[in-house]
């Protein structure tokens, strides 16, 4: 059970006890005290409490804003193991919680978006990489050059990795989308994985930054992401604390390119 599915079964428990109080065991405390004030329950005391927390809570996780945990350096050097990251939920629409049902659609998926979803294989494990290929995309990845419909995707020496985490050495290039520009890791004595396919209708294709060591949609566990399992749009760094150990407070607030 997930956080969203926890919160939804709180808020109809407490919501439910408050309307049988409301309806049956109010008056019924009312009339056998004559009229008199009489004080609630501890359970509905503390349902009135938390259904305005819990409800508050939900919309703002399913409808604005959720945070997660980087668990690996599958998207470093931007992102690394240890980063807490609040990720935009209304960036491409807005979904009921649970059921997952777009109800108003506000934006769509941009190339080079950094973004959360929902594993296909296992949707309650959540995956981040960065959007690269489109509904209708040719993707061809050789030696770690992408190639997406026939252009090669332009990248520039950016320097060497040297901030530990197991990959100092690590080659750095920029590389560009567009009119935007992001570095990706080609760690050394790891394999490139070449890749060759067209993005079907309503699915995008994904790529970790940290290119040679990194479970995308270039391997079957992931493979292809259908447009209901996005999550949202990683925003910014809010905290880094890699357990055990001590926060490194120069990553917070940092934005996610």
């Amino acid at each position: 059970m997930d956080f969203a599915e926890l919160f939804s079964l709180l808020l109809v428990a407490t919501g439910i006890i408050l309307l049988a109080d409301r309806l049956i065991f109010n008056p019924r405390r009312q009339r056998n005290a004559g009229g008199a004030v009489t004080e609630e329950p501890l359970l509905v005391q503390y349902a009135r409490s938390f259904f305005p927390v819990i409800v508050i809570v939900l919309l703002v996780r399913s409808f604005i804003f959720e945070p997660f945990r980087i668990p690996s350096a599958s998207m470093m050097p931007g992102l690394v193991d240890g980063d807490f990251i609040v990720v935009n939920k209304f960036s491409y629409g807005l979904r009921l919680p649970v059921v997952n049902i777009k109800i108003l659609n506000i934006g769509e998926p941009q190339r080079g978006d950094v973004i959360v979803f929902r594993l296909p294989t296992n949707p309650s494990v959540n995956f981040i990489k960065r959007l690269v290929g489109l509904p209708g995309d040719h993707i061809l990845v050789r030696n770690n050059r992408l190639t997406i419909n026939g252009e090669e995707i332009s990248v520039k020496p950016d320097g060497m990795y040297s901030d530990g985490y197991g990959f100092s050495g690590s080659e750095l290039v920029l590389e560009r989308f567009g009119a935007t520009t992001h570095v990706i890791m080609l760690a050394p004595n790891r394999y490139a994985t070449d890749y060759d396919a067209v993005v079907p209708a309503g699915h995008y294709f994904f790529m970790g930054d940290n290119r040679n060591d990194s479970a995308d949609s270039r391997f079957p566990l992931v493979g292809f992401v259908p447009e209901k399992n996005l999550v949202g749009h990683a925003e910014r760094i809010w905290m880094n604390w890699q357990i055990p150990g001590w926060p490194r407070w120069q990553r917070i607030g940092m934005k996610i390119n």
